[in-house]
């Protein structure tokens, strides 16, 4: 199908894109690589006014290191991520999370602010940036504010943006030594989101003993959401397969499961358990 008329805007800038979004709060909408929004504009779903594309501003791209801190900045591509050798050293569940976004020219033209933006039920950028602790800073008319990602997500399709605001960065904490990372994912064989997706981040201590754990699953419920209920059971305890099996067993305690015609809810329960286990043996495995 073809999209409703709109008008196309590039600014060069953050404050001349925040100049157009201001003039426009009712029909405007942000471009930040199009994966999403275009299919939706083609089948009518969206119908904006004016498209706003943030793809010129240059200072919007980037991956820098600073003090205990990992900076991105929104319009950081899947591939850029991916192909890091810094991230793949200090906070490798970055490229390992984008290397299994969509296909090679998604990852080449898609981004990473784009992404945790549309919040995407099936999306694979949530569960990581849940599960790494992240922070989301915001710019808008009355100035920059800083959003916990536990806050960021609100419900399908929803995030804490307020109308107007971009997504400028995202801003990671370091991991500590004897860290693992991993994340595993059922993969749509049409599409290639994820029917479940669990990105998983351990802080080990001695003895094999897990110090503290961050278990997020996306593809299962309205949105990413932390698995509380299965850090419980590995907090303070090695990590035998006896106590993975039984804190996987809980990665849906209190979430209402999606269905649909690719997956019901009971096998989406299913998948959640099995690949919440093997992301956290992976994990393990890579810490000691």
């Amino acid at each position: 199908m073809i999209p409703a008329q709109f008008d196309y805007q590039a600014p060069a800038t953050i404050d001349e894109a925040l100049t157009l979004l201001a003039a426009n709060p009712e029909d405007a909408k942000i471009l930040a690589g199009g994966h999403s929004l275009i299919p939706a504009m083609k089948l009518r779903l969206a119908q904006p006014a004016m498209l706003v594309d943030l793809g010129r501003i240059k200072d919007l791209s980037y991956i820098r290191e600073q003090g205990a801190s990992i900076l991105i900045g929104a319009m950081t591509t899947h591939y850029q991520l991916e192909s890091s050798t810094l991230l793949q050293k200090i906070c490798p569940l970055l490229p390992e999370c984008a290397s299994q976004i969509g296909d090679v020219q998604v990852r080449n033209k898609g981004t990473i602010g784009g992404s945790v933006a549309h919040s995407d039920p099936a999306g694979d950028w949530p569960a990581a940036v849940i599960a790494l602790g992240a922070e989301m800073i915001a710019v808008g008319k009355n100035g920059e504010r800083t959003i916990k990602v536990n806050d960021f997500f609100i419900d399908l399709l929803t995030t804490a943006l307020d109308p107007g605001e971009i997504l400028r960065e995202i801003r990671i904490p370091k991991p500590a030594d004897r860290f693992g990372h991993a994340y595993q994912k059922v993969r749509h064989p049409a599409s290639g989101f994820a029917v479940v997706g669990v990105a998983v981040a351990l802080q080990m201590g001695a003895g094999e003993v897990c110090q503290s754990s961050a278990v997020a699953i996306t593809g299962v419920a309205s949105k990413a959401y932390r698995a509380g209920d299965v850090e419980k059971v590995l907090q303070g305890q090695p990590l035998t397969e006896e106590t993975i099996t039984a804190a996987a067993e809980h990665a849906t305690d209190g979430v209402d499961a999606n269905s649909d015609l690719y997956a019901s809810e009971e096998y989406r329960r299913h998948l959640a358990a099995v690949y919440t286990r093997r992301a956290i043996h992976t994990a393990a495995a890579r810490a000691s």
